[in-house]
């Protein structure tokens, strides 16, 4: 049965993509540390409230039930979501949060084309035309840049891989995030240390850097949960409009807060990447509706060939 999108389930979504739309204005108080700081420290204060979290609910010795095969995929998912990180708070404290804006507006297009390249989907016209506009833009905003959109593309990939990773791995989203933190941690901490032997950590250099450090876990955690539990309640389809709200807040954010310059090319290349995400969107609507139509059918016939 098809669920419907309840006005709860609803400000769950919009909830989790309003954080993250947010995550600017709270990573560029961060500039104090270097990127690699800021990552280590998030994930270890992220494992540490998800581990706290686990053991409220009483569900920690759940951990231990963790098969090979799923901790090799949460390895696989910890390393997307490092890279992601890592480039993401390097884009904020450098001042490129609209490239960074530009890098989750290009995702969804990026999931289709890892469909296709790793696991031959086939693809309608619509999503071609809206790969090829994707691309388009790309070029547009290679020319404008004078370099590649690398930021971008490359939160655009890792996070995709992130998802896909995500789709096959075998575990709730408390469990995921734990066994995610509980492999990055050692390599966090090692680094940690050399910054602290070599005088270049940021973490005890006051109470305020202190605070704020600790503070990446929560910010972190709450949205991934906000997430978790709108997906249960509200169908793909509307999920995949609220996605977009984090990307135009951060645009907004580097536009009318950090003031980066966004002159015409650039704006067409953003252009192109929203058409591009119309195409894609009413696509799958279309879609979407053929398949309650196609389900609805099926059914009644079940139903008139069960009464006969």
């Amino acid at each position: 049965m098809q669920r419907s999108p309840s006005p709860p389930g609803v400000a769950f979504g919009a909830g989790a993509y309003l954080i993250w739309g947010l995550f600017p204005a709270f990573f560029g108080l961060l500039a104090f540390a270097s990127p690699a700081e800021v990552v280590a420290q998030r994930i270890l204060w992220t494992l540490v409230v998800v581990l706290l979290a686990l053991a409220v609910t009483r569900r920690l010795r759940e951990m231990r039930g963790i098969d090979a095969r799923t901790w090799r995929l949460a390895a696989a998912a910890s390393a997307a979501i490092s890279i992601n990180w890592g480039t993401y708070v390097f884009g904020v404290i450098s001042g490129n949060v609209v490239e960074c804006a530009l890098g989750y507006f290009i995702n969804p297009l990026v999931t289709v084309a890892f469909g296709v390249v790793l696991f031959r989907e086939r693809l309608t016209r619509a999503q071609w035309v809206a790969l090829g506009l994707g691309a388009l833009a790309v070029v547009v905003l290679t020319v404008d840049y004078g370099r590649p959109p690398v930021i971008a593309l490359i939160l655009a990939c890792s996070f995709a891989t992130y998802g896909l990773v995500k789709k096959v791995i075998r575990l709730d989203a408390l469990r995921g995030i734990a066994a995610e933190g509980i492999v990055a941690a050692p390599f966090a901490l090692a680094l940690l240390v050399v910054l602290m032997a070599t005088d270049r950590s940021e973490f005890t250099s006051s109470p305020a850097h202190f605070g704020l450090m600790m503070a990446t876990g929560p910010v972190t955690l709450v949205p991934l949960l906000l997430f978790a539990v709108a997906a249960q309640r509200v169908p793909l389809s509307t999920m995949g409009i609220l996605q977009y709200l984090t990307p135009a807040l951060q645009l907004a954010w580097g536009v009318a807060v950090m003031h980066e310059p966004m002159p015409a090319s650039r704006w067409a290349g953003f252009a192109l990447i929203w058409a591009a995400l119309a195409v894609f969107t009413a696509d799958a609507f279309r879609r979407s509706r053929r398949t309650r139509s196609r389900l609805v059918v099926e059914a009644k016939d079940l139903t008139a060939h069960q009464e006969r």
